[in-house]
């Protein structure tokens, strides 16, 4: 009940949506499981948290081929949640989302570590991470909007700390104009850090993250 409360005094509550909302049953090949979201019950926990925008740069948004991509972003349009980081091309999956409120614009931008589900010129899926691409990104945010937000999905499954790359790139981010830069993946919590004013976290690890039992 305290979480739902928490929630629901915010003005804009994001999610990582970690599993396509979907019923294609085509999987792509990978290694690796297949993850879908049952559709009623993802929905009942968006609406009773709050959420506003589902992060969609993921590794598994794209387990049901760009099907399930499609599926997925229809289902948060049809009940009120911005759907980022994710489209039926690169070009449309790595729109930076902008936030308006009073204390100025937001830039959003979500990008995926490349495993499986990268968007690609004419095929559905994540914006997968790119630092040229990603740069450029940021740096345009920056000029044209009060904050930047950058959400990213990658790093080392279970491990607690970011590698050595992680941290070289996250606080390249930061200098290039990022004023938070947010990640997960790894299923653990994964430390942070204030790098130049920059708050950065590696990994917030799961927040709701259920399977059946075999």
């Amino acid at each position: 009940p305290e979480l739902v409360e928490l929630f629901s005094q915010s003005d804009c509550n994001i999610v990582n949506l970690e599993a396509p909302v979907t019923e294609s049953k085509n999987k792509i090949l990978k290694t690796g499981p297949h993850l879908k979201a049952d559709k009623q019950s993802t929905l009942d926990v968006l609406k009773c948290l709050n959420i506003h925008i589902a992060a969609l740069a993921n590794n598994h948004i794209k387990d049901y081929d760009e099907q399930g991509v499609l599926d997925t972003i229809e289902f948060c349009v049809e009940n009120g949640i911005q759907p980022i980081g994710a489209g039926e091309n690169i070009e449309k999956a790595s729109r930076t989302h902008v936030l308006k409120t009073d204390e100025g614009t937001i830039a959003i931008i979500n990008i995926a570590e490349n495993e499986w589900a990268s968007a690609g010129a004419n095929s559905a899926g994540a914006n997968g991470m790119d630092l040229i691409k990603d740069t450029r990104k940021i740096q345009q945010a920056k000029i044209e909007n009060d904050f930047v937000f950058v959400i990213v999905h990658g790093g080392h499954e279970y491990y607690n700390l970011p590698s050595p790359r992680m941290q070289e790139q996250y606080r390249f981010y930061a200098e290039q104009g990022a004023d938070l830069v947010v990640g997960h993946h790894t299923h653990c919590v994964s430390g942070y850090e204030i790098y130049q004013g920059t708050p950065i976290y590696y990994s917030l690890g799961n927040f709701l993250f259920t399977k059946s039992n075999p």
